[in-house]
């Protein structure tokens, strides 16, 4: 007989388990993007990043070309990151740059969580790397663009053949807070996603407004 327990599964991400790596956010590169609107993609940068800030997520954030040709990452994951060491590369595949990989290296965690431009380059090329050397890797789809939605779609469908985790830029967020109860986050969180969680920070600014606040932001504010 089969028993359930009150623990979340073993591949529900947690902040300490995993490396964010944001790739190429760069003008240059969003210039040709078509899979996504800028400014959504932009939005969904945005809320990675600063996820990844509020809970203290390892973060690896690489350009490439950046002087001579792709331009600064976005402003908004350079404002969220501020303490982060930022890699600019010659490499189209990521896991092939020393500086990267030594990165990835001294923080020494087995799962990889991947973002960026273009998907069927710069993230195909250290997903597939990646799941090659033992680590389990997961992508932030929505907060991923191509030059066509089909060169987006199929590169997220060779992903998953391969055995990684699609996940949504929101879907990373909650997981990491994933109980409301964690009153040291849920502030940050909700916060977040006022600004940058579309639909879902109206409905949170909508409720606070109107039915005032949730039970974790009473016992937040007591």
């Amino acid at each position: 007989m089969i028993k359930a327990i009150p623990q979340p599964g073993k591949t529900l991400l947690s902040p300490a388990d995993h490396t964010l790596i944001l790739i190429d956010f760069q003008s240059q590169m969003a210039f040709a993007t078509k899979s996504i609107d800028a400014v959504v993609l932009r939005n969904n940068a945005a809320l990675l990043a600063n996820a990844a800030r509020i809970f203290n997520v390892s973060t690896i954030p690489t350009t490439v070309a950046e002087k001579t040709f792709s331009g600064p990452m976005f402003d908004e994951i350079k404002a969220a990151l501020t303490k982060a060491t930022f890699i600019d590369r010659t490499t189209m595949n990521s896991w092939e740059d020393k500086a990267v990989i030594e990165q990835v290296n001294r923080i020494g965690k087995a799962r990889i969580v991947l973002a960026g431009l273009w998907t069927s380059v710069c993230i195909v090329g250290p997903a597939l790397s990646a799941i090659d050397q033992g680590f389990e890797v997961y992508v932030i789809a929505d907060a991923c663009g191509d030059v066509s939605e089909e060169a987006h779609e199929r590169a997220i469908e060779r992903m998953v053949q391969s055995g990684a985790r699609p996940m949504t830029s929101l879907q990373y967020l909650l997981e990491l807070q994933r109980d409301w109860a964690r009153t040291e986050t849920y502030q940050a969180t909700t916060g977040l996603a006022r600004t940058f969680g579309g639909a879902y920070g109206l409905g949170l600014i909508y409720a606070a407004t109107v039915l005032g606040p949730h039970a974790s932001e009473a016992g937040a504010a007591s």
